[in-house]
């Protein structure tokens, strides 16, 4: 199976990215490193007129930085990320593809008025890392609503699922990992 890359999109804890080292590479039975040599300034992805950026443009700058990458790549952040037509995502993906990233903005309890918990962040993020992982070794959305694979709408539904996968997508996961990797599909988890 591949390895994966975890990249800095400034700003970003890098407590927070060490904290993923470990739950990634058991969900994935893989080795996974942070690449501080390719920290990604996201700046040029910022969009005025939402005041958020745009996830699909930070998904291309790693594509431009790893155009033939074999490995998995995912850049974290702490900004907000939009998709054109969602009002904001936690999260995107390449179906079957290499890259992929995710925020701890919207997954922060403090954007709710709530005091700052450290470890429900955490907890939040390593699920989403996990999941949109999982959408670039080929899963889509699961119902079983436990399933690390499950569309979260709001961080309530990111509480709700664990952080792993149900027996049906961690077979598929066994099956479908030396699939050939398309980057023309992408997944975003969003809220409406």
């Amino acid at each position: 199976m591949s390895s994966i890359r975890i990249i800095p999109i400034p700003p970003v804890d890098h407590d927070l990215l060490v904290s993923l080292i470990s739950p990634v590479s058991l969900a994935f039975s893989t080795t996974v490193e942070i690449d501080d040599n390719q920290t990604i300034n996201p700046f040029f992805a910022f969009d005025y007129s939402r005041n958020q950026y745009n996830s699909t443009a930070l998904i291309a700058r790693l594509v431009q930085r790893s155009p033939e990458e074999s490995n998995k790549v995912i850049g974290v952040t702490a900004v907000d990320l939009f998709v054109h037509v969602l009002t904001y995502v936690f999260g995107e993906a390449q179906l079957r593809g290499p890259f992929a990233v995710v925020s701890s903005y919207r997954l922060d309890e403090t954007l709710y008025g709530m005091p700052h918990n450290p470890q429900l962040l955490t907890e939040r993020l390593i699920k989403e890392v996990i999941h949109e992982l999982g959408h670039c070794f080929g899963l889509i959305h699961c119902h079983d609503y436990a399933c690390v694979m499950r569309s979260s709408t709001a961080v309530e539904e990111i509480d709700v699922k664990s952080g792993v996968f149900c027996g049906e997508c961690k077979g598929k996961l066994h099956k479908d990992c030396g699939s050939t990797a398309r980057r023309d599909c992408v997944i975003a988890e969003y809220i409406r």
